[in-house]
């Protein structure tokens, strides 16, 4: 007698609890700085020879966002191939998952466009469009962690998208 078995669910696709704490702290520290630079920039001004002008911590906050921000290429290249093309693959969370990839990539080509651009009004454009996704990400980020526990099918597959 023949049984009829549904597939097993595929594994959850966890990474390492080391290489998780390293993703997380990089992040934090990514998000961190980037929002501390914003207030110091925007809203922080000294007193200076000619009026007011940027703080002194400024710069800080933006030498160590630029360094968060080497972790963090780094790291995606690690994650690309340890978690985010296998969970392409399985189709797992594919939205989500694509719209964080996304928006990583858009990051990645505005903070070099803000490193390189020269015309000031292209560089405001490019500054409020990297700043705001960047402010945006850790909501993405949360969709995308916390869907698998929210999810109420036995799978946690409600994110499917089976399209090749």
């Amino acid at each position: 007698m023949r049984r009829s078995h549904a597939p097993p669910a595929p594994p959850v696709l966890r990474l390492p609890h080391t290489l998780r704490l390293g993703l997380y702290a990089v992040s934090m520290g990514l998000w961190v700085s980037g929002a501390l630079w914003l207030v110091y920039h925007y809203g922080l001004y000294q007193p200076g020879e000619f009026g007011l002008g940027a703080h002194p911590m400024e710069p800080w906050w933006l030498r160590l966002h630029g360094a968060c921000a080497f972790a963090a290429l780094w790291l995606f290249g690690l994650l690309w191939g340890v978690h985010v093309a296998p969970g392409w693959s399985r189709g797992r969370l594919r939205k989500s998952g694509g719209w964080l990839v996304g928006s990583l990539i858009f990051l990645t080509v505005s903070g070099y466009l803000l490193y390189y651009l020269t015309d000031d009004q292209s560089r405001s454009v490019a500054s409020l469009l990297h700043w705001s996704a960047g402010l945006a990400l850790p909501a993405l980020f949360a969709v995308h962690r916390v869907a698998p526990r929210r999810q109420g099918s036995a799978t946690g597959d409600t994110d499917r998208d089976d399209t090749p």
